[in-house]
C-alpha cells in the first residue's frame, strides 16, 4: 500500500510508508521522498554538511561529503545537484517505518532498500555514520 503525505507532515510513529528518494542533504538525511516525507535516518548520526558535529551528538570520523555521497550511492544514482545544494538521486523505493518526528518537519525512520537492505546499518558498516545509542535502542542489523 502506498501512503501519500503532505510535504509538511511527519509520519506517525509505528507507521510503515514508502519513500522514493529524490534529494539527499547529508549522511543521515533528510532524504526527500517523492511521496512527501523528509526522512532523517533513525539510530545514526553523520557530520553536518559543513563538517561539524552538533554538541551531544555522536561524531563519526567520516567527512560530511563522504557520508552524503555514500548515502546517495546507497539510495541509487546521483543525477545532479539542486540549486539548494541537495544531491538529486534516483533509485528504488525504500520501505520505511517511522519513529515519529525528528524536528523541522522531518520523520525519523528505519528504511530498507531492495538493493542494500537496512540503510542505517549500511551507513554504519561503511564507516560513514556513528551509531547513536539514544535512538538505536534494540534495533538489529541483519
Amino acid at each position: 500500500m502506498i501512503v501519500l503525505f503532505s510535504a509538511f507532515a511527519t509520519v506517525a510513529s509505528g507507521q510503515a510508508f514508502t519513500c522514493t528518494p529524490t534529494h539527499v542533504w547529508d549522511g543521515d538525511g533528510p532524504i526527500w521522498c517523492a511521496e512527501g516525507p523528509k526522512v532523517r535516518l533513525a539510530g545514526i548520526a553523520a557530520r553536518e554538511i559543513d563538517g561539524s558535529c552538533n554538541p551531544g551528538h555522536p561524531c563519526p570520523d567520516a567527512t560530511a561529503t563522504a557520508a552524503r555521497d555514500g548515502l546517495a550511492k546507497l539510495l541509487g544514482k546521483v543525477t545532479g545537484t539542486a540549486p539548494t545544494g541537495h544531491l538529486l538521486v534516483k533509485g528504488p523505493r525504500l520501505q520505511c517505518v517511522s519513529e515519529g518526528g525528528a524536528g523541522g518537519k522531518r520523520t525519523a525512520a528505519w528504511c530498507s532498500s531492495p538493493v542494500h537492505g537496512d540503510i542505517s546499518c549500511a551507513m554504519l558498516k561503511a564507516g560513514l555514520a556513528a551509531r547513536w545509542p539514544k535512538y538505536w535502542r534494540a534495533h538489529r542489523c541483519g
